[in-house]
């Protein structure tokens, strides 16, 4: 199946109102060290809720970035843009967005319902997007396979 901006915009916003996209607020601030050493401080997070998640293998998908021509606080901001698209996407479960205040790298972690979820947003209109608003050679991702964010994250310093 495949999808435009216009669907998942209408999926996105459709979530929000009905609750079933949530932002929390347990985590901002705090700050993640990543198995490179690299320490990204947390400054959105989402989750939506979906049915019956029983049975399929998540995979967690981490993309990092550098932003050109706009300031990290900036970004911050205009990063709701996309947002509006990227939470409708099929296979979306839940995003941590996250921002290394040494060097202004930003980061993403991710969980989609399965490894070819996360492979299509890697080729998507969002990561294209993305890509096109990065300092060139900046954009950098590794899906992991068969294992959800909260897993994940246990593995890291949270």
């Amino acid at each position: 199946m495949s999808y435009t901006q216009i669907s998942t915009f209408i999926k996105t916003i459709t979530g929000i109102t009905i609750g079933k996209i949530q932002f929390k607020r347990d985590e901002i601030n705090k700050t993640v060290q990543m198995l490179d050493g690299h320490r990204f401080t947390v400054f959105r997070h989402v989750i939506k809720k979906s049915k019956n998640q029983k049975g399929q293998k998540p995979a967690v998908l981490c993309v990092r970035f550098h932003v050109n021509g706009m300031s990290p606080e900036r970004n911050i901001k205009y990063s709701l843009l996309p947002m509006l698209f990227i939470l409708g996407l099929p296979g979306f479960r839940e995003k941590y967005w996250m921002i290394n205040r040494r060097n202004g790298d930003f980061q993403g972690l991710y969980e989609w319902n399965s490894v070819e979820q996360a492979e299509k947003y890697v080729n998507s209109f969002a990561m294209n997007f993305m890509a096109k608003r990065s300092i060139p050679g900046s954009v950098s991702y590794e899906i992991i396979p068969e294992i959800g964010l909260a897993d994940h994250l246990r593995h890291l310093e949270l």
